[in-house]
């Protein structure tokens, strides 16, 4: 067998397998962790205000490359499937001094929001670096959690397919 046809049948494993691991009942996923912080202008926001969407959870850095690299994916992901009511909800943690995280999504030309000083809530999701990315069905259940800033990884767009379900 040339490797060539290796690759294909390995490939066609792989995403055989995602579809076995998204298909799973949504009860078989661990509850999304309640949470509440503030955003930049010192509103109040938690998971809760999102209850019954499909919610794209964010952990994120404005001094993270690897962020800035993953975000256009998130906002067209976002935009492909709006009809579905998803979200994006971003939380800010670990910066600098003075950094405006909200002024750095609209300065990257995006208008999702980010809570700030999200360090309770990264120990509660045990998130151990940026970017960390949940995606949270209707039910509130956290189906995937991605590490990576690797636009092109299929498991993004098979997890929100998975989140929107109703």
């Amino acid at each position: 067998m040339n490797i060539s046809i290796r690759l294909k049948a390995a490939k066609t494993i792989t995403i055989m397998s995602l579809m076995i691991i998204f298909s799973a009942n949504s009860t078989d996923y661990p509850t999304a962790p309640a949470w509440q912080l503030k955003t930049q202008s010192g509103e109040n926001i938690s998971l809760s205000d999102y209850r019954g969407k499909p919610v794209i959870l964010h952990f994120w850095a404005t001094w993270c490359p690897y962020c800035k690299k993953l975000q256009p994916k998130l906002v067209e992901l976002k935009k492909n499937y709006q009809d579905s009511g998803i979200e994006i909800v971003s939380i800010s943690f670990n910066e600098d001094d003075g950094a405006m995280p909200q002024d750095e999504i609209k300065a990257r030309g995006y208008d999702f929001i980010t809570a700030v000083n999200g360090e309770p809530v990264v120990e509660l999701y045990g998130v151990k670096g940026t970017p960390t990315t949940f995606f949270i069905n209707r039910q509130g259940k956290a189906v995937y959690k991605s590490t990576s800033s690797d636009i092109n990884n299929p498991k993004l767009e098979l997890a929100v397919k998975e989140i929107i379900k109703p």
